[in-house]
């Protein structure tokens, strides 16, 4: 077919026509309504109405704007310009109507809005503040007399469970401030339970960095995903609390008091709690820090956590934590303080916290030890049954202090301490028997009591000054962590060892006194300088000094002749000691202009080991250079939308734990023994989020995951008797293979319009990829666990509120030592939960959790647990402050303790003792003097 030129040309200006067809425009002009006078450069934007993300903007010209090529659909037009209240319009373009003309906007000042009018709007509810993400309390309703814990539920992105535990981004919140303060140390529910939702103004979600990252811009990897609490004005004079009096059936209680007095800049409150229902979730702050300093958590099935210090000399000593494994009481009690003075120069915010915890039960444990066979002979399996009766107890306090001054508009202090003691008792009584491929192996029967004090202190001092020139800053940050841990305990065994025909072979008793002494002094200094070369590019550069002092002395004595334990047994007995001086030099670059952050550069560290046996007078010194790479980058789409990834490198030295050449026994067919020529091992990880939130929707997306590769690893290194069920374990680093870590999260929030209705949909994955050594063989073990969830909730005010969630798992557990046992195994997990609110101030309520395990090769039983409570509650006064209630705990009577976990070539399956079924009747008075005093401007 021929074309002819004057064709060509009339389907050329056919096309173009068909292309200006398709062109979509809007134009106007800005004016003030009472001068008219033109509003040059006043900012025009075009967003879509269905997601509210910007097509184009422009600046107003000569009072007149204009904006082409936009794209067909339902939009929203948004004027804005200093001093002017925004100008909002919708309007729609299609093939009817190309271009938009809205003719003269008038815009009107905000001192005469406001003189002449009261506006009713909905307030914008989410707002994106660089790393800050800020909820508006007020465009979130809640019931009367609720809690902050309430008002977090209905914020798109953050979950709390029915313990408490907050989920934000999919990563757990450890922290929650109030006005950017730590309110009694660090404790989450202590503010979200007891602080009311109508005293909140703001709350605002970020990622804390440490004090020096904060001031210097430059990420150090110490993190923690914090909210913080701001007040109303008008909230922070009078007084509030709460009276929690719970009694129920088979000895079940529950009590709690609070008070909170606000005076302008000083907060003062104090609480107390007794239970035995395990759900006194009050956190102790600290767990981490400086290798652990003690703390108490709340887990997901309203466990406690307590976190002990280490030094537990082996002898099964009570690490301090409530998971769940039998019968708790809990006691705990606490006071805080803090203030500003001299026109807020000066700060000071302290705590005092006490606390018991007990917890009687039992336990049964089944083990699987797959063994490799020898000379290409099938492998030999192990299996153990034990059961256990533990008592165990710990008491513990703390006090902190942290005082700030504000030395000039340039320069800062910050002072930091904290002490703590803490005393354990456990007594634990275990029944073992071993079977060698359903042979009898061995029986064993043995008493473990133990008792520690502990001491703790830390201190911190953080100064920093910025000089004239925009980015120069300098600071110091000096820290010392003291802990010394003293031990003593019986270890009580006797062992009997059969043969191939059943008989008993051989019998071991021990009766051995033990003691344990371990201290550690970790002094850290940390200078920084930070030089700008351009407004984008900058330099920081540091050095630190590191002195780390550790001593552990663990001793077992043997009875002399009158019966008295004075006889040193020397194979289970050593003084050992541990310094470490570093220095460490670094130089970061970092790189910021308009939405790009780019961090790169390295530390790298000297570091001198000396090791001193203080019973063979052996001294081991060694030298290694460590290196720390770093490097970020981090792309900002717009204020809701940002994309970030992060590599680090570290070194990670052995523990003392690891190294110190000792035996112990206290478990005689499980011993650990020291390795003191361990080497550090070397970690390369990557890590990548991408996170956006859509204002208008309400859409949320959060996407996560990380990977990691260890060179070098310091493993398990197990030697295991067949004959005789005996295992020595010590840990050895590997040589030539690698292991890994990795993680994927992602979270989708949002908000059904037609019937109100928020939706999630979470999908997880963890794995690794480690090896150990079981009788001189490799072996390799792989381990991913899968699962998926999708969540549903709404909340109708004084009406009803409901949630639920339901979701899969798998989990894939496969070694090379055994690659015909398959331990792969699925899983179903659920919950669900509503609140009717009904005339006369009743209100019913119900709560549910479903778990599901199926049954493996190596267990051969399914799992299912379904745990349902239920309520009834009467509210009296008029602001429904005084609440009476009837409630049911596991109406089922399912709630038997479970847990199945796979490490190496290990299997363990556990239950235990419960919490189970019981009635309870509580009352409770919510009492507010909230808002006295008129606030100062």
């Amino acid at each position: 077919m021929k074309i002819t030129i004057p064709a060509l040309i009339i389907l050329c200006l056919s096309t173009v026509s068909v292309f200006a067809q398709n062109t979509y425009s809007i134009k106007g002009s800005v004016a003030d309504t009472a001068s008219s006078s033109k509003l040059t450069n006043a900012t025009v934007s075009v967003l879509n109405a269905k997601d509210s993300i910007l097509q184009k903007f422009t600046r107003v010209k000569d009072g007149n704007f204009e904006i082409n090529n936009l794209k067909k659909g339902k939009l929203i037009l948004l004027v804005t310009y200093p001093g002017y209240a925004d100008y909002v319009d919708r309007f729609t373009l299609d093939s009817a109507h190309t271009t938009h003309d809205f003719g003269r906007i008038k815009m009107i000042l905000k001192t005469q809005l406001l003189a002449e009018v009261i506006v009713k709007a909905k307030v914008a509810a989410v707002k994106i503040k660089g790393d800050t993400t800020e909820f508006n309390a007020a465009a979130f309703t809640v019931q009367p007399n609720a809690k902050v814990e309430d008002l977090l539920k209905e914020l798109p992105g953050i979950q709390v469970d029915k313990d408490g535990k907050i989920t934000a981004q999919g990563q757990t919140v450890n922290k929650v401030l109030v006005d950017g303060e730590e309110f009694f140390g660090d404790d989450p529910t202590l503010v979200t339970k007891n602080l009311r939702a109508d005293m909140v103004d703001k709350v605002q979600l970020y990622d804390k960095k440490s004090d020096q990252a904060t001031f210097t811009g430059i990420d150090d990897g110490v993190k923690n995903k914090t909210l913080n609490i701001k007040l109303k004005e008008d909230k922070k004079n009078g007084y509030f609390g709460k009276i929690d009096a719970e009694g129920g059936t088979d000895k079940y209680y529950q009590e709690q008091l609070m008070f909170n007095r606000f005076k302008g800049k000083q907060k003062f409150s104090i609480y107390g709690t007794i239970g035995n229902t395990g759900k006194t979730g009050l956190g102790w702050e600290d767990n981490s820090k400086y290798g652990g300093s003690g703390g108490l958590d709340f887990g997901d099935g309203g466990e406690i956590y307590f976190y002990g210090g280490g030094g537990d000399d082996g002898l099964d000593s009570f690490s301090g934590q409530y998971n769940g494994q039998g019968i708790p009481l809990a006691r705990s009690g606490g006071a805080h303080y803090d203030t500003k003075w001299n026109s807020d120069k000066e700060s000071i915010n302290t705590n005092f916290k006490i606390g018991s915890l007990n917890v009687d039960g039992t336990r049964n444990t089944q083990t699987q030890n797959n063994l490799p066979g020898a000379n290409n002979q099938p492998g030999i399996v192990l299996n153990s049954n034990s059961d256990q009766s533990f008592h165990d107890h710990i008491f513990r306090q703390k006090l902190d202090a942290t005082y700030q001054l504000k030395i000039d508009t340039s320069s800062n202090l910050k002072i930091s301490v904290d002490g703590t003691t803490k005393s354990t008792i456990t007594n634990t009584d275990y029944s073992t028997t071993s079977l060698r491929n359903d042979t009898l192996l061995n029986k064993n029967t043995r008493g473990v009591t133990n008792n520690g004090d502990q001491k703790i202190f830390n201190a911190n001092v953080f100064y920093n000054k910025k000089f004239k020139k925009v980015g120069r800053s300098f600071s110091v940050n000096i820290t010392e962590a003291y802990n010394q841990n003293k031990t003593n305990g019986f270890l009580k065994s006797e062992t009997d060892f059969f043969g191939k025909l059943g008989g008993i072979d051989s019998t071991q008793k021990i009766d051995q006194y033990k003691t344990g002494l371990s201290e550690s002094s970790i002094l850290n200094t940390n200078i920084t300088y930070s030089e700008p070369f351009t407004k984008a590019l900058a330099l920081v550069i540091n050095y630190g000094i590191n002195i780390n002092n550790g001593r552990s002395d663990r001793r077992s004595f043997d009875k002399d002749a009158s019966g008295e334990y004075t006889i040193l047994d020397n194979t289970l007995s050593n003084n050992f000691k541990l310094n470490q001086l570093s220095n460490q030099f670094g130089a970061i670059f970092n790189y910021k202009k308009k939405k790009t952050i780019i961090n790169f550069g390295s530390k790298v560290s000297t570091v001198n080991f000396k090791q001193i046996d203080e019973f063979t007078n052996n001294t081991l010194t060694r030298n290694f250079v460590n290196w720390y790479p770093q490097a970020s980058f981090q792309y900002k789409f717009s204020q809701q939308q940002s994309f970030r990834i992060n590599y680090n490198g570290n070194t990670s030295q052995p523990s003392i734990d690891q190294i110190q050449p000792v035996r112990v026994n206290t478990d005689p067919l499980n011993i650990t023994l020291g390795n003191p020529d361990l080497k550090p091992s070397f970690t390369n990880r990557i890590s990548a989020n991408y996170n956006s939130y859509k204002v208008i929707s309400g859409q949320s997306i959060w996407i996560g995951g990380s990977y990691s590769r260890t060179i070098n690893p310091i493993v398990s290194n197990v030697t295991t008797d067949d004959l005789t069920g005996a295992s020595t374990y010590q840990s050895s680093n590997l040589k030539g293979h690698q292991t890994s870590n990795m993680y994927f999260n992602a979270y989708f929030d949002q908000k059904i319009p037609k019937v109100d209705v928020n939706a999630g949909l979470g999908l997880n994955m963890n794995g690794s990829n480690y090896f150990n050594l079981s009788n001189t063989k490799l072996n390799q073990t792989k381990q991913y666990s899968y699962s998926a969830s999708l969540r549903l909730s709404k909340y109708k005010q004084k009406k009803y509120d409901f949630w639920t969630g339901a979701g899969p798992t798998y989990t894939v557990n496969s070694s090379t030592l055994q690659p015909l046992i398959n331990n792969n195994g699925r899983g179903f997990n659920a919950y669900g939960g509503f609140n009717l609110y009904l005339p006369a101030k009743f209100q019913i309520g119900t709560d549910a959790n479903y778990q599901y395990n199926a049954a493996t090769q190596s267990f051969s039983q399914d799992y299912r647990r379904t745990t349902l409570n239920a309520n009834i509650t009467k509210a009296f006064m008029k602001d429904e402050s005084l609440k009476l209630s009837v409630s049911g705990n596991d109406l089922l009577n399912q709630n038997v303790g479970y847990n199945r976990t796979g490490s190496a070539n290990l299997l363990t399956q556990e239950r235990y003792t419960s919490i189970k079924r019981y009635f309870m009747l509580s009352l409770v008075w919510d009492f507010n003097h909230m808002g006295g005093g008129t606030p100062k401007k």
